[in-house]
């Protein structure tokens, strides 16, 4: 499997809970998030959305989806969420929320290593390739929570 570490970081002009009440509702991604097709409740979890599990497909502007479980381990709102992913990628996303000021900071690490046989075998030379995707897929996310929000996208790293 090829392994890959990303770090995603918006800077957005809202409030830190605005920000917070969208990103903890991945069933309204698709409304607003460009790249996300279609995400399922696969289990309820508590009433804090530990346990939940979600089954996300991704699309981007290349010719192939993405699509993997991801189960909420742990939730510290409007600071936190973290879990775990397991299908096409398998590993570890966690959503951290600051806020300074009028300004709100989201950062997203994802830890994951691919399982289809065909991106395994083309990771090599294809890695640029894989990480320009994810970065395109991750800027339309601040682009459209910038947009639900009413707000200005300051920053996407």
């Amino acid at each position: 499997m090829a392994e890959y570490r990303f770090l995603t970081t918006w800077l957005l002009g809202a409030p830190r809970e605005r920000a917070w009440e969208l990103l903890e509702r991945p069933l309204e991604w698709p409304r607003w998030w460009r790249g996300v097709v279609r995400v399922d409740e696969r289990e309820a979890g508590n009433g804090c959305q530990v346990g939940s599990c979600y089954r996300i497909e991704w699309r981007s502007r290349i010719p192939y989806s993405i699509e993997f479980d991801f189960t909420v381990e742990r939730v510290d709102g409007p600071a936190l969420m973290s879990g775990r992913a397991e299908g096409d990628l398998n590993g570890h996303g966690r959503w951290r929320l600051f806020e300074d000021g009028d300004v709100t900071a989201v950062l997203y690490e994802w830890n994951v290593a691919t399982t289809k046989p065909w991106m395994n075998a083309v990771a090599p030379l294809a890695r640029p390739f894989f990480d320009w995707n994810h970065d395109l897929v991750m800027r339309w996310g601040g682009e459209g929570l910038a947009r639900e929000l009413g707000a200005p996208l300051l920053a996407c790293t």
